[in-house]
């Protein structure tokens, strides 16, 4: 497990522009009983380049369905997509802990355009 202050390895500039990282809107968020874990199902608009791609996140301390409709997040696109349940989960959904431990979705802080990368 990697502590405050320590990192896992060091990656070059080159490692990290093999990320793909856009910007999203969530569509629509559905919940997910059959996940592992409490979840939601999240159903994410990138653009015209992109189209609507479906992951999952585990972020139901801290988000209401209701209130991710029309949020704003930033994910990776171009990982292997992956069977999680009954769904194909095809983005990362990026986030960081609270002081609890729980997911709180990385976004920008303002509106920009769906598809958007992250340099």
């Amino acid at each position: 497990m990697i502590t405050r202050g320590e990192c896992a390895l060091e990656v070059s500039m080159e490692d990290f522009l093999k990320l793909d990282i856009r910007v999203g809107r969530i569509i629509r968020a559905e919940p997910f009983p059959e996940a592992r874990r409490p979840a939601y199902k999240l159903f994410i608009d990138f653009g015209p380049e992109l189209g609507e791609k479906k992951s999952s996140a585990q972020i139901t301390k801290n988000y209401t369905i209701e209130a991710l409709a029309g949020r704003l997040v930033l994910a990776v696109v171009n990982f292997p997509s992956r069977q999680i349940g009954p769904i194909r989960s095809e983005v990362l959904t990026l986030g960081v802990p609270d002081a609890e431990g729980e997911v709180m979705l990385i976004a920008p802080e303002r509106d920009v355009p769906l598809g958007g990368r992250l340099y």
